[in-house]
């Protein structure tokens, strides 16, 4: 069995981790076995087919289908000794994906990662693979996509819109109204308009 990574294409990773088909996996009864760890072998595999998992994903999985607790925890604890399930591999190709495909920044990562039961340990690991400079360059890259949207707008109503577009994908206030200063202002030199004197921040982001 090849275990995946990653999402294929440019595709973001599933939003709710795979809840339709793990609801799938819960409802259908591994045939041909009473025995509670031949059938949570048999959940956690069909489950883990469809698209990464984490540790706390399958143990809930689990935990709904009404495998007892010691069952459950000897097949979790094989799949991590064989590799089958990989929080830390999980979570390096969470950040990957969600960050290059939505954009969103670290704040925003964490929380989705929390969500899905990641330890706190794990998810610095994963987060530190994505640094400042990084996380900045994407907002500005966002910022110069969304641009062109706006015009037409009153500076400060473009300001408002585009630092609030980063705030919703966990960039921090501060960075965000930078980074949108730093793009309008760059466009009106280019256009020989000028613009100076935008807000220090807004509250209400």
């Amino acid at each position: 069995m090849t275990r995946r990574t990653d999402w294929p294409g440019d595709a973001p990773a599933p939003e709710n981790g795979g809840a339709a088909s793990s609801s799938r996996a819960e409802e259908v009864a591994p045939s041909g076995s009473r025995d509670p760890v031949e059938q949570a072998r048999a959940i956690c595999l069909r489950l883990l087919t469809g698209t990464p998992r984490t540790r706390s994903q399958l143990a809930e999985a689990l935990r709904k289908r009404g495998i007892p607790d010691e069952a459950a925890e000897e097949v979790l604890a094989r799949f991590e000794e064989v590799g089958l399930i990989d929080d830390a591999g999980f979570a390096d190709a969470w950040v990957e994906s969600r960050h290059h495909g939505r954009g969103l920044a670290r704040r925003a990562l964490a929380r989705e990662l929390r969500t899905k039961g990641v330890e706190s340990s794990v998810i610095e690991g994963a987060l530190g693979r994505l640094d400042a400079e990084q996380e900045e360059e994407t907002a500005r890259a966002l910022v110069e996509r969304k641009l062109r949207t706006t015009r037409g707008l009153a500076p400060e109503r473009r300001l408002r819109r585009l630092a609030a577009m980063l705030a919703r994908k966990g960039y921090a206030e501060g960075l965000a109204l930078r980074v949108v200063r730093q793009a309008l202002e760059e466009e009106a030199e280019h256009h020989g308009d000028g613009a100076t004197g935008w807000p220090e921040s807004f509250p209400d982001l």
